[in-house]
Protein backbone atom coordinates (compact mmCIF):
# COMPACT_ATOMS: atom_id res chain seq x y z
CA UNK A 1 0.00 0.00 0.00
CA UNK A 2 2.65 2.56 0.68
CA UNK A 3 5.96 1.76 -1.91
CA UNK A 4 8.12 3.43 1.25
CA UNK A 5 7.60 0.12 3.18
CA UNK A 6 9.48 -3.17 2.09
CA UNK A 7 8.41 -6.07 4.24
CA UNK A 8 11.19 -8.01 2.95
CA UNK A 9 13.64 -5.68 4.48
CA UNK A 10 11.73 -5.64 8.11
CA UNK A 11 11.45 -9.34 8.10
CA UNK A 12 15.11 -8.99 7.35
CA UNK A 13 15.82 -6.76 10.54
CA UNK A 14 13.22 -7.96 12.95
CA UNK A 15 15.75 -10.08 15.00
CA UNK A 16 17.49 -6.96 15.51
CA UNK A 17 16.13 -5.32 18.90
CA UNK A 18 16.24 -1.40 19.18
CA UNK A 19 17.60 -0.49 22.23
CA UNK A 20 17.54 2.78 24.10
CA UNK A 21 21.49 3.86 24.95
CA UNK A 22 19.99 6.02 28.41
CA UNK A 23 17.55 4.83 31.30
CA UNK A 24 14.06 5.40 30.05
CA UNK A 25 10.45 6.04 31.93
CA UNK A 26 7.23 4.60 31.12
CA UNK A 27 3.57 3.29 32.48
CA UNK A 28 4.52 -0.75 30.56
CA UNK A 29 6.85 -2.87 31.48
CA UNK A 30 9.24 -3.79 28.85
CA UNK A 31 12.65 -3.96 28.02
CA UNK A 32 14.43 -1.11 28.04
CA UNK A 33 16.60 0.16 31.22
CA UNK A 34 15.08 2.23 33.60
CA UNK A 35 16.65 5.13 35.87
CA UNK A 36 14.23 3.91 38.71
CA UNK A 37 15.02 0.62 40.73
CA UNK A 38 12.36 -2.63 40.18
CA UNK A 39 12.42 -6.39 40.56
CA UNK A 40 14.18 -7.82 36.72
CA UNK A 41 16.57 -10.43 36.22
CA UNK A 42 19.67 -7.98 36.37
CA UNK A 43 21.32 -7.10 39.32
CA UNK A 44 22.26 -3.27 40.00
CA UNK A 45 23.28 -2.78 43.47
CA UNK A 46 23.32 -3.47 47.22
CA UNK A 47 21.51 -0.84 49.89
CA UNK A 48 21.04 -1.11 53.46
CA UNK A 49 18.04 -2.86 54.78
CA UNK A 50 15.26 -0.49 56.28
CA UNK A 51 12.25 -1.03 57.92
CA UNK A 52 9.46 -1.61 55.44
CA UNK A 53 11.88 -3.27 52.82
CA UNK A 54 10.40 -6.42 51.65
CA UNK A 55 12.18 -9.31 53.44
CA UNK A 56 12.18 -11.37 50.48
CA UNK A 57 14.55 -9.45 48.79
CA UNK A 58 17.14 -9.79 51.93
CA UNK A 59 20.54 -11.53 50.45
CA UNK A 60 21.66 -13.81 53.26
CA UNK A 61 25.17 -14.42 51.81
CA UNK A 62 25.87 -10.65 52.23
CA UNK A 63 24.71 -11.00 56.25
CA UNK A 64 26.42 -14.09 56.61
CA UNK A 65 29.67 -11.97 55.68
CA UNK A 66 29.03 -8.71 57.35
CA UNK A 67 26.16 -9.71 60.13
CA UNK A 68 24.29 -7.03 57.81
CA UNK A 69 20.92 -6.83 56.16
CA UNK A 70 21.24 -5.86 52.83
CA UNK A 71 18.73 -5.87 49.78
CA UNK A 72 19.43 -6.45 46.56
CA UNK A 73 17.96 -3.91 43.96
CA UNK A 74 17.88 -4.61 40.23
CA UNK A 75 17.51 -2.80 37.13
CA UNK A 76 13.92 -1.47 36.15
CA UNK A 77 12.69 -2.67 33.10
CA UNK A 78 10.56 -0.15 30.60
CA UNK A 79 9.27 0.98 27.29
CA UNK A 80 10.33 3.22 24.99
CA UNK A 81 8.87 6.06 23.17
CA UNK A 82 10.34 7.11 20.29
CA UNK A 83 9.40 10.48 18.19
CA UNK A 84 10.74 10.97 14.70
CA UNK A 85 11.08 14.50 13.19
CA UNK A 86 11.02 14.72 10.01
CA UNK A 87 12.00 17.99 8.43
CA UNK A 88 9.53 18.69 5.54
CA UNK A 89 11.18 21.87 4.30
CA UNK A 90 11.37 22.63 0.41
CA UNK A 91 14.67 21.57 0.24
CA UNK A 92 13.89 17.94 1.34
CA UNK A 93 11.97 17.58 -2.24
CA UNK A 94 15.78 17.56 -3.78
CA UNK A 95 16.58 14.83 -6.09
CA UNK A 96 19.67 14.83 -8.02
CA UNK A 97 21.63 11.65 -8.44
CA UNK A 98 19.71 9.71 -5.36
CA UNK A 99 16.05 9.58 -4.77
CA UNK A 100 15.13 12.63 -3.05
CA UNK A 101 15.67 13.32 0.46
CA UNK A 102 12.23 13.17 1.57
CA UNK A 103 11.29 10.02 0.44
CA UNK A 104 14.63 8.30 2.18
CA UNK A 105 13.38 10.14 5.01
CA UNK A 106 9.75 8.38 4.96
CA UNK A 107 12.06 5.13 4.35
CA UNK A 108 13.69 5.10 7.34
CA UNK A 109 11.21 6.59 10.04
CA UNK A 110 8.56 3.84 8.84
CA UNK A 111 11.22 0.95 9.26
CA UNK A 112 12.25 2.04 12.67
CA UNK A 113 8.24 2.99 13.45
CA UNK A 114 7.35 -0.63 12.71
CA UNK A 115 9.99 -2.63 14.30
CA UNK A 116 9.53 -0.39 17.33
CA UNK A 117 6.04 -1.28 17.85
CA UNK A 118 6.61 -4.65 16.59
CA UNK A 119 8.64 -5.07 19.68
CA UNK A 120 5.88 -3.45 21.83
CA UNK A 121 7.36 0.01 22.04
CA UNK A 122 5.75 3.42 20.90
CA UNK A 123 6.32 5.08 17.87
CA UNK A 124 5.37 8.86 17.35
CA UNK A 125 5.80 11.75 14.30
CA UNK A 126 6.67 15.38 14.26
CA UNK A 127 6.92 17.01 10.78
CA UNK A 128 7.76 20.58 10.53
CA UNK A 129 8.15 23.28 7.96
CA UNK A 130 8.48 26.60 8.87
CA UNK A 131 4.55 27.10 9.39
CA UNK A 132 3.39 23.41 9.88
CA UNK A 133 4.24 21.29 13.22
CA UNK A 134 2.53 18.40 12.54
CA UNK A 135 2.06 15.71 15.50
CA UNK A 136 1.29 12.00 15.20
CA UNK A 137 1.66 11.22 19.35
CA UNK A 138 3.57 8.14 20.32
CA UNK A 139 1.75 4.63 20.18
CA UNK A 140 2.38 0.97 20.89
CA UNK A 141 -1.26 -0.22 18.90
CA UNK A 142 -0.36 -1.95 15.82
CA UNK A 143 -2.82 0.11 13.73
CA UNK A 144 -1.51 3.58 14.66
CA UNK A 145 0.98 2.49 11.99
CA UNK A 146 -1.28 3.50 9.40
CA UNK A 147 -1.93 6.68 10.94
CA UNK A 148 1.61 7.33 11.20
CA UNK A 149 2.48 5.52 7.33
CA UNK A 150 -0.36 7.86 5.76
CA UNK A 151 1.02 11.12 7.56
CA UNK A 152 4.59 10.13 5.98
CA UNK A 153 2.85 9.32 2.70
CA UNK A 154 1.45 12.88 2.56
CA UNK A 155 4.27 14.91 3.01
CA UNK A 156 4.72 17.86 0.61
CA UNK A 157 7.52 19.37 1.01
CA UNK A 158 7.57 23.16 0.87
CA UNK A 159 9.21 26.63 2.12
CA UNK A 160 11.62 27.34 4.90
CA UNK A 161 12.80 24.72 7.83
CA UNK A 162 11.01 24.85 10.86
CA UNK A 163 13.35 22.05 12.43
CA UNK A 164 14.79 24.17 14.96
CA UNK A 165 11.58 25.32 16.36
CA UNK A 166 10.46 21.58 16.61
CA UNK A 167 13.02 20.62 18.42
CA UNK A 168 12.59 23.27 20.81
CA UNK A 169 9.13 22.78 21.13
CA UNK A 170 9.55 18.31 21.39
CA UNK A 171 12.23 19.13 24.41
CA UNK A 172 9.70 21.39 26.06
CA UNK A 173 6.86 19.06 25.76
CA UNK A 174 7.37 15.62 26.41
CA UNK A 175 7.65 15.29 29.86
CA UNK A 176 9.24 11.70 29.81
CA UNK A 177 12.75 10.88 28.43
CA UNK A 178 12.37 9.85 24.61
CA UNK A 179 14.32 8.74 21.84
CA UNK A 180 14.14 11.39 19.19
CA UNK A 181 15.27 10.60 15.72
CA UNK A 182 16.04 13.42 13.23
CA UNK A 183 15.33 12.94 9.91
CA UNK A 184 16.79 16.21 8.18
CA UNK A 185 19.30 17.84 5.31
CA UNK A 186 20.00 19.87 8.67
CA UNK A 187 20.28 23.66 6.24
CA UNK A 188 20.30 25.56 9.23
CA UNK A 189 22.90 27.73 12.02
CA UNK A 190 24.89 24.97 12.99
CA UNK A 191 25.12 26.86 16.46
CA UNK A 192 21.20 27.16 16.71
CA UNK A 193 21.17 23.45 15.99
CA UNK A 194 23.45 22.75 19.11
CA UNK A 195 21.19 24.38 21.17
CA UNK A 196 18.10 22.78 19.93
CA UNK A 197 20.07 19.75 20.60
CA UNK A 198 21.59 20.48 23.86
CA UNK A 199 17.80 21.01 24.88
CA UNK A 200 17.24 17.90 24.04
CA UNK A 201 19.78 16.36 25.42
CA UNK A 202 18.57 18.49 29.10
CA UNK A 203 15.27 16.84 29.05
CA UNK A 204 17.52 13.67 29.29
CA UNK A 205 16.80 12.13 26.01
CA UNK A 206 18.14 9.69 24.05
CA UNK A 207 19.09 11.43 19.90
CA UNK A 208 19.85 10.07 16.66
CA UNK A 209 20.57 12.54 14.04
CA UNK A 210 20.02 11.25 9.96
CA UNK A 211 21.61 14.03 8.25
CA UNK A 212 20.72 13.51 4.52
CA UNK A 213 22.45 15.14 1.64
CA UNK A 214 21.92 14.44 -2.20
CA UNK A 215 25.03 12.80 -3.39
CA UNK A 216 25.42 15.46 -6.01
CA UNK A 217 25.44 18.05 -2.94
CA UNK A 218 27.90 15.74 -1.25
CA UNK A 219 30.62 16.20 -4.45
CA UNK A 220 29.10 19.23 -6.47
CA UNK A 221 30.46 17.42 -9.76
CA UNK A 222 29.15 19.17 -12.66
CA UNK A 223 30.12 20.01 -15.85
CA UNK A 224 28.39 22.71 -17.45
CA UNK A 225 27.03 26.16 -15.78
CA UNK A 226 24.00 25.29 -13.75
CA UNK A 227 21.04 27.50 -12.73
CA UNK A 228 20.58 26.69 -8.63
CA UNK A 229 17.29 26.93 -7.75
CA UNK A 230 16.84 27.52 -3.85
CA UNK A 231 13.79 25.06 -2.57
CA UNK A 232 13.16 26.76 0.43
CA UNK A 233 12.93 30.98 -0.67
CA UNK A 234 13.22 30.15 -4.67
CA UNK A 235 15.89 32.25 -5.23
CA UNK A 236 17.87 31.41 -8.22
CA UNK A 237 21.97 31.78 -9.45
CA UNK A 238 23.50 30.96 -12.21
CA UNK A 239 26.67 29.53 -11.94
CA UNK A 240 29.90 27.85 -13.70
CA UNK A 241 30.66 25.05 -11.50
CA UNK A 242 34.47 24.77 -12.21
CA UNK A 243 35.11 28.41 -10.58
CA UNK A 244 33.22 27.77 -7.41
CA UNK A 245 33.17 24.05 -7.02
CA UNK A 246 36.78 24.08 -4.53
CA UNK A 247 35.23 26.28 -2.70
CA UNK A 248 31.95 24.79 -2.47
CA UNK A 249 33.60 21.84 -1.15
CA UNK A 250 35.25 23.39 1.27
CA UNK A 251 32.35 25.11 3.07
CA UNK A 252 30.42 21.89 3.02
CA UNK A 253 33.62 20.18 4.52
CA UNK A 254 33.52 23.12 7.36
CA UNK A 255 29.65 22.74 8.01
CA UNK A 256 30.03 19.10 8.19
CA UNK A 257 32.65 19.61 10.86
CA UNK A 258 30.61 21.76 12.98
CA UNK A 259 27.53 19.24 12.39
CA UNK A 260 28.84 16.51 13.66
CA UNK A 261 30.83 18.06 16.58
CA UNK A 262 27.64 20.22 17.86
CA UNK A 263 25.78 15.98 17.59
CA UNK A 264 29.02 15.10 19.69
CA UNK A 265 28.48 17.38 22.40
CA UNK A 266 25.06 16.82 22.85
CA UNK A 267 25.88 13.04 22.66
CA UNK A 268 23.46 12.44 19.89
CA UNK A 269 24.14 9.58 16.96
CA UNK A 270 25.02 11.48 14.22
CA UNK A 271 25.13 10.25 10.72
CA UNK A 272 25.95 11.29 7.46
CA UNK A 273 23.56 9.81 4.64
CA UNK A 274 23.77 9.94 0.94
CA UNK A 275 20.61 9.25 -0.29
CA UNK A 276 22.21 6.43 -2.67
CA UNK A 277 22.55 4.35 0.11
CA UNK A 278 21.23 1.02 0.48
CA UNK A 279 18.72 1.17 3.22
CA UNK A 280 19.19 -2.43 4.94
CA UNK A 281 23.22 -2.07 5.70
CA UNK A 282 22.63 1.68 6.98
CA UNK A 283 19.67 0.31 9.39
CA UNK A 284 21.28 -3.04 10.56
CA UNK A 285 24.91 -1.02 11.27
CA UNK A 286 22.55 1.61 13.24
CA UNK A 287 20.76 -0.90 15.45
CA UNK A 288 23.70 -3.06 15.76
CA UNK A 289 25.42 0.08 17.16
CA UNK A 290 22.89 0.48 19.97
CA UNK A 291 23.33 -2.96 20.95
CA UNK A 292 24.44 -3.11 24.41
CA UNK A 293 28.14 -3.85 25.16
CA UNK A 294 29.05 -6.93 26.88
CA UNK A 295 30.77 -7.26 29.99
CA UNK A 296 33.64 -8.63 30.56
Amino acid sequence: MYDFIDNNLLSRLGSLPIESRVPMLGNVAGKHRSPHRGSSVEFAEYRKYVAGDDTRRLDWKAFARSDRFYIKEFEADTNLRAYFVVDASGSMKFAGQGESKIRYARKIAASLSYLLVNQGDAAGLSVCTDKLHLEVPPSRRAAHLDRLFSTLNSLQPSGPTGLLEALHTIAEKISQRAFVVILSDLFTDPDDLGDALQHLRYRKHDISVFHLMDPQEISFEFERPHRFVDLEDGTALVVEPTLVAEEYRTALRDFLTAVRAKCHDASADYQLVSTDTDLEPLLREFLTARLPKSKG
